[in-house]
């Protein structure tokens, strides 16, 4: 078997394209997630991620995400949040509400650095599952494998790894497309 090697230009053309090739500061929402940032200043750039942002700051939880971790927060999108009951989101960002905000952001951080490998070797120990306790304190729950991974939160709603893996430097980031609700 012949091997051919990939000059740069075909490098970025495959990778372009759509290829297997995994870029060590992937896109996420139109910008460059970079390793060597904590995980707001890569999520203040995220297009994706401006609810998330807006409700981490109204939940007074940006300082404990630029600590130095190391957290995995399964964030959702923009367009997770805008599927929840219209006006929830309006609501939760009422300083009345931070108690409930605070609960909900926080129950989509995990202490730790749980990376896809992480995960799956966890779910492989745990019998199929990996059941993960959230700063919140109540657990989720992780089933599937690589990148089709579901996460379940506590009322049975599921929530499905769109974006694996991104790199931060004080923990990863595991974009979700549902909110995870707690008890």
């Amino acid at each position: 078997m012949k091997t051919k090697l990939l000059n740069a230009s075909a490098v970025i053309a495959l990778a372009a394209a759509g290829g297997a090739i995994a870029a060590s500061n992937p896109m996420v929402g139109g910008a460059p997630m970079l390793d060597n940032r904590n995980i707001i200043q890569n999520a203040v750039n995220s297009k994706d991620h401006t609810t998330l942002v807006a409700a981490v700051k109204a939940g007074g939880l940006a300082d404990t995400l630029q600590g130095p971790g190391p957290f995995t927060v399964f964030a959702p999108t923009n367009a997770a949040f805008a599927a929840l009951p219209a006006g929830t989101v309006d609501t939760l960002l009422k300083p009345e509400n931070k108690d409930t905000l605070d609960k909900i952001l926080t129950y989509h951080v995990v202490p730790g650095r749980f990376d896809l490998a992480t995960l799956d070797q966890q779910i492989v120990n745990g019998g199929g599952k990996a059941v993960l306790k959230t700063v919140q304190g109540e657990p989720l729950t992780v089933q599937g494998s690589g990148k089709n991974l579901m996460v379940t939160d506590e009322k049975g709603g599921s929530a499905h790894v769109t974006i694996g893996d991104v790199y931060q430097s004080n923990g990863v980031i595991q974009v979700i497309d549902r909110v995870l609700l707690p008890n």
